[in-house]
């Protein structure tokens, strides 16, 4: 059935088409290529499973007319010759399975082709022992794959007669089961009784959470504590420019969540799944902060000052929508508050806007916060999706969407962040647009941070997975490099830290960074205005940026 390397006729070519196929809440790419009369191949990219054409050593066809399941029958066709992989990504197979009833013209052809190899004794018993040694080794992928997958199924149109449905799933149910009690159990941890829950237009759940059984009142050093009262705001070097200043979408219905609750995006199982593991859900992945970020798939855009004890930070940072190509990057805006080195005792507390549709699960730019106080490893979180910061605010929703945002040659929107250290209690707090409080971070949680930071930075950063290959297209900023300038290009204005005496003073020494700048690069400037100011971002890939 398979005497040479495999070559779909013309009429199976026009019917090869792209099919999805969900490991553990991920849809992959896979592509159907054979679908003649004897047999069929799938060709399928398992990337994240760490399989590949190696993995299972060859190729192999089989009689799909007899034989309905790969490790349940007899295989009766042939070993393919190896597989040439011609674009260099990873890929493993799966036999399609015939369905359970078939026609009497196609069992009668099944027959004749069982029949037409098994007359041929000396190729008979080589392809015997080829096709068990490839269906031993697909077994093995098979168990590896229902191990490492809660869901391992692919989903098949069935609008013509060639198709062959295939929609199995290969995972135990107890695995499943597990799975999902761990899912819903984190679920209640971190979505707390509503006494309102406001619809968002974006379709966000926004609950109103009284304010002492908010997540961070969770954390042992917290448990029976309240919120604390707003701490003096730092004096100095306010702007006094009108400036139009962005919200969020879930107020447009002009529902509120009132006095004594704060509002808190729901999360769901939808979210969850999306993430590597429940354990890692909310957290970023472990990476370097400010230096070239080329082995870790993080690039930046970024000012940053050091070298002296930083008690705060502030900035307006302006709002667009950049595109995120791949579910598993993101692009973001964000003021850094950093202590420590760059080693495991690292602490930073991180506002801005981001897009993240692995996190959220759209393209919205979203208010976020972070925190960690060992480099991202066990520490830490987004937005209240763990116990930490306490949020003290009824307007503001951490991890919703920022509406209106700016377009290109059109208005532009900003939003005011604002992080600095209380000098009467040390907690750090942080302000939203022109004066919102929202809440702070508590000092205990912190080493380094506790006393002061030794670093501010400013800017932006994506991630490239180079999952297609090559540089990613996910955008910086407006997704225009820093030259084009208002309107077109990202800006950051009004750029201060806060000193030992609470004052909100401008920056000196200030370092610009860029890791690519071919792919996204910064430019600083100074006036009365805006200060301290600078634009940034880009396109990503781009004939200077591979």
């Amino acid at each position: 059935m398979c005497q040479k390397p495999y070559k779909p006729s013309k009429a199976t070519q026009s019917r090869a088409r792209p099919k999805n196929l969900s490991v553990s809440g991920r849809v992959l790419s896979c592509l159907y290529v054979g679908n003649d009369e004897a047999g069929a191949v799938i060709l399928l990219n398992f990337p994240q499973l760490g399989f590949s054409s190696d993995c299972l050593g060859l190729l192999f066809c089989m009689d799909l007319k007899t034989d309905s399941l790969p490790f349940a029958k007899r295989t009766t066709g042939q070993s393919c010759p190896p597989r040439q992989n011609a674009t260099g990504q990873p890929q493993c197979i799966q036999t399609k399975t015939t369905p359970s009833q078939q026609t009497a013209s196609t069992r009668k052809h099944s027959t004749h082709m069982a029949s037409s190899s098994s007359s041929s004794s000396s190729s008979s018993s080589s392809s015997s022992s080829s096709a068990s040694a490839a269906v031993s080794t697909f077994i093995v992928f098979l168990t590896l794959a229902s191990v490492l997958s809660p869901s391992f199924s692919a989903h098949t149109p069935t609008s013509s007669a060639h198709d062959l449905p295939v929609n199995q799933t290969f995972q135990p149910s107890r695995h499943s089961q597990r799975l999902k009690r761990g899912i819903n159990a984190h679920l209640r941890k971190i979505n707390k009784p509503a006494v309102k829950t406001i619809q968002s237009p974006d379709g966000d759940l926004i609950d109103c959470v009284l304010t002492h059984l908010q997540p961070a009142f969770d954390h042992p050093e917290l448990k029976g504590q309240k919120p604390l009262d707003p701490p003096e705001r730092p004096r100095g070097n306010e702007s006094v420019e009108a400036a139009a200043y962005a919200f969020q979408l879930w107020t447009d219905s002009g529902e509120s969540c009132p006095e004594g609750t704060i509002p808190i995006r729901r999360t769901t199982e939808k979210d969850i799944l999306r993430a590597s593991s429940i354990q890692r859900f909310g957290r970023k992945i472990r990476r370097n902060v400010r230096r070239d970020s080329t082995g870790t798939g993080h690039e930046h855009a970024v000012v940053f000052v050091n070298g002296q004890q930083y008690f705060g930070a502030k900035a307006s940072i302006n709002v667009w929508s950049p595109s995120v190509t791949d579910m598993y990057e993101f692009s973001l805006s964000q003021v850094w508050v950093i202590s420590g080195s760059f080693g495991n005792d690292l602490n930073t507390i991180e506002a801005g806007w981001q897009v993240s549709p692995e996190l959220y699960g759209d393209n919205y730019p979203r208010f976020f916060t972070y925190w960690t106080t060992d480099a991202y490893q066990a520490t830490g979180c987004y937005n209240l999706l763990c116990s930490g910061f306490v949020q003290t605010n009824n307007k503001i929703a951490i991890g919703a969407a920022i509406s209106p945002r700016s377009s290109y040659k059109g208005r532009q929107f900003d939003i005011g962040v604002m992080v600095w250290k209380d000098p009467k209690h040390g907690h750090w707090w942080l302000e939203f647009g022109s004066g919102l409080l929202v809440g702070y971070w508590p000092a205990f949680l912190f080493s380094h941070l506790r006393s002061h930071a030794n670093m501010v930075q400013f800017g932006g950063e994506i991630v490239n997975t180079r999952s297609k290959g090559f540089h990613t297209s996910t955008q910086m900023g407006s997704g225009h490099f820093a030259e084009e300038g208002f309107g077109k290009a990202s800006y950051f204005r009004n750029l201060q830290v806060v000193d030992w005496d609470n004052n909100l003073l401008p920056l000196s020494n200030l370092h610009l960074l860029a890791d690519h700048p071919n792919c996204y690069n910064i430019k600083q400037g100074r006036n009365n205005v805006w200060g301290t100011y600078f634009y940034y971002g880009g396109p990503g890939r781009n004939v200077r940026c591979p």
